[in-house]
């Protein structure tokens, strides 16, 4: 592995091996959209908003993560970069928000994966269950148990970290073999639902102008856009595909390939399960979709996709974490084990490790500090305040950099500069409207993930903390990341839009 002190100036910049295609990108975006997952837990968690209007709401949110997508290829053609949104924003706006939106990222991705271990492990142990097997030795298997649960997972998490370090290739094999798997059983379930579900088809379910409200819509909106959250993963692969224009290509079809499931998804719910049934079951939407579609055990192969979604997440979310945090480390603006890669591999194999122990190790001190825990479940529930600002600054930075297409090619500048800048105001005003309403839903503030305040600090925190990380890295570690920004594009190399 190469390992070189930082002196006055940067080190040699560190490569990654170029391994990857269009059909890796794809699995690697696709697995960390987790299609199942989102279907699974999201649907009927939507449906107590916006009730029988499932697929208008899905419809209505792709609009502007579209737009936001058209921003990441845009930026991904002229510069393939590793941190992406960290570098790119950075350059256009300013360096301090290009660390902010780097910084938050990986902060939201390690709380996620330390609270997805959790669910992974629950969905084996029910697995476990339903195949006969209650207990293993002397412990009666529980999948309520969150010390068994995160155990289990943990184990889980080990095993894709591992696979993630041995190359992004052999991830990328791994996790197309679990979204086959998924994707069979969902197509499959769900086309039976459509075909033979008790309730009947209307179109009034396509009207957003139908759903109850304006709160419900805004509401709606906020909770499906972020079954999107996920798409940009083939970006931050970039370095490591052997044509830049497959990042963009994999992370566009993945986007219109989850429009697609979540339209099918949403539709064969509401033909088999009535609004209440969707309400009622929320978060356990999947599995109780499927034992009303067929018996045991074919009823248990949708909880099987959703356990495979979980995994393929896990690993999903260190892959992009610790390229992440390898472009930083290259800017200086973190430590230089971070950048260190992997002669065997080509790949950043300590930092991949080192982001799998500190979920790892997050998920177990959550064990024995209760409030962590609620720390963990409340950055996850606010996970959309950070998204939609990191969503929005890329999609601004993208606006900028191509500001000049409006004078030279108003087609090219209206899908360039226009619509990432739309989407971006949108999702900022999504993320406003969600603070807004976890500030005026509590009185007072109470270490809990059902208060409101709390959910609303836990954001503030993240973005505060990586407001202190920047200034150390721009006065104490001299990254040249801050000079090299500027707040414009000025000092960046001359790019050139790519062709449509």
């Amino acid at each position: 592995m190469t390992d070189e002190p930082y002196g006055s100036d940067p080190p040699a910049r560190p490569v990654l091996r170029k391994s990857l295609g269009v059909v890796d990108g794809i699995a690697i975006a696709a697995s960390s959209t987790a299609a199942t997952t989102s279907i699974g837990i999201g649907l009927g968690v939507t449906a107590g908003v916006v009730g029988l209007h499932l697929p208008a709401i899905m419809l209505l949110a792709f609009l502007p993560v579209l737009g936001i997508a058209g921003a990441y290829a845009r930026l991904n053609r002229v510069e393939p970069n590793a941190g992406n949104g960290y570098v790119w924003v950075g350059r256009s706006l300013s360096p301090w928000l290009g660390f902010l939106v780097g910084w938050v990222n990986i902060v939201a991705t390690v709380a996620f994966l330390a609270y997805t271990t959790a669910v992974t492990g629950s969905a084996l142990i029910q697995l476990a269950q339903d195949a006969g097997a209650h207990r293993v030795g002397g412990l009666v298997l529980d999948p309520g148990s969150t010390a068994q649960t995160t155990a289990l997972g943990v184990v889980v998490l080990a095993a894709v970290t591992l696979t993630a370090v041995r190359g992004v290739r052999t991830a990328a094999r791994l996790q197309t073999g679990l979204l086959v798997f998924e994707y069979v059983v969902l197509l499959g379930f769900c086309g039976y639902g459509i075909v033979t579900g008790p309730h009947p088809f209307s179109l009034s379910w396509f009207d957003p102008f139908a759903i109850p409200s304006a709160t419900a819509l805004a509401q709606g909106l906020l909770l499906t856009v972020f079954c999107y959250w996920g798409f940009e993963t083939a970006f931050s692969v970039g370095e490591e595909v052997r044509d830049s224009r497959d990042a963009s290509r994999a992370g566009l079809i993945t986007l219109v390939t989850m429009l697609g499931l979540f339209l099918l998804g949403s539709v064969a719910f509401q033909r088999v399960l009535s609004e209440e049934e969707l309400a009622g079951h929320g978060a356990e939407g999947l599995a109780y979709f499927g034992e009303r579609l067929a018996a045991q055990p074919l009823a248990a192969l949708p909880l099987v996709a959703l356990m495979f979604s979980a995994v393929a997440s896990l690993q999903a979310g260190v892959i992009p974490t610790a390229r992440g945090m390898f472009a930083m480390s290259r800017d200086r603006t973190l430590g230089p084990v971070w950048s260190r890669v992997s002669a065997r591999y080509g790949t950043p194999a300590v930092g991949t490790l080192l982001v799998g122990a500190l979920a790892t190790a997050v998920a177990a001190l959550a064990l024995v500090v209760p409030r962590l825990a609620d720390m963990i479940m409340a950055t996850v529930n606010a996970v959309g305040i950070v998204v939609s600002l990191s969503y929005a600054l890329t999609a601004l930075a993208a606006a900028v950099r191509f500001r000049s297409l409006l004078r030279e090619d108003w087609r090219q500048g209206l899908r360039a500069v226009v619509l990432p800048a739309l989407s971006a105001a949108v999702l900022l005003a999504l993320g406003g409207y969600l603070g807004w309403s976890f500030y005026r839903s509590a009185d007072h503030l109470e270490v809990s993930p059902d208060n409101g305040w709390f959910l609303l600090l836990t954001p503030l925190v993240m973005i505060a903390s990586g407001l202190v990380a920047a200034a150390w890295a721009k006065w104490v570690r001299r990254s040249p990341y801050f000079r090299t920004g500027e707040g414009t594009d000025a000092d960046a190399p001359r790019l050139v839009p790519a062709p449509e």
